[in-house]
């Protein structure tokens, strides 16, 4: 007998989405950030590792370039500092025109739609449409959020008085009935992304 069997005592199967949001006609449950987040990125066709230590996201790394092939292929970075921490795993670019692969970091991964929030300090003056296919997003579960006005709050207190620009979010991870229509996106959504995300809490 499962866990909701338990809870429920079985009888009439109660399908994912009603346990998740409460169904039409019952009071949406209060779910923790970290769950939130779980559900609605991987609704976005998003796939991540979760990490207790650093050790843990070099061989999180490790598999995901195995797993697509990429082991000999250059990464496209704009960060120094992530650099450094992988340079004797990986070979890096700045050179877009020369790798299909983006290693970065984010400002906040937002709870309320699964989405990843970037900026300036992330992908420089690029739109997300200039940004390589394949995305490796490494980040923390500090930096998790329930929405998005709450990561802007944050933003404008951590970098004030340089408030950082060309903030957004990457949402749609893989084109799917709910998204591919989505003139919101307008075309510059779908990426192949992974999140290498680290307990830092």
């Amino acid at each position: 007998m499962g866990v909701f069997d338990k809870i429920f005592g079985g009888g009439k199967k109660v399908s994912k989405e009603t346990l998740e949001t409460g169904g039409d006609h019952v009071p949406h449950r209060k779910l923790p950030v970290d769950e939130k987040f779980t559900i609605h990125f991987k609704k976005n066709g998003g796939k991540f590792i979760y990490c207790e230590d650093f050790s843990e996201v070099v061989q999180g790394l490790k598999d995901i370039l195995v797993e697509n092939n990429w082991s000999n292929d250059l990464l496209y970075c704009l960060n120094h500092r992530l650099e450094e921490r992988f340079d004797e795993l990986l070979f890096f670019t700045e050179d877009r025109r020369e790798s299909d692969i983006f290693l970065t970091t984010c400002e906040h991964l937002v709870a309320h739609n699964g989405s990843i929030l970037v900026c300036s300090k992330q992908i420089k003056g690029k739109k997300l449409s200039e940004l390589p296919q394949n995305l490796i997003v490494f980040a923390t579960t500090s930096q998790m959020v329930d929405t998005i006005s709450e990561a802007l709050k944050i933003i404008k207190k951590k970098y004030k008085g340089d408030i950082p620009d060309n903030i957004t979010t990457l949402k749609h991870f893989t084109l799917t009935p709910d998204n591919q229509t989505d003139f919101l996106s307008y075309g510059s959504a779908s990426k192949n992304v992974y999140l290498l995300l680290l307990e830092d809490y």
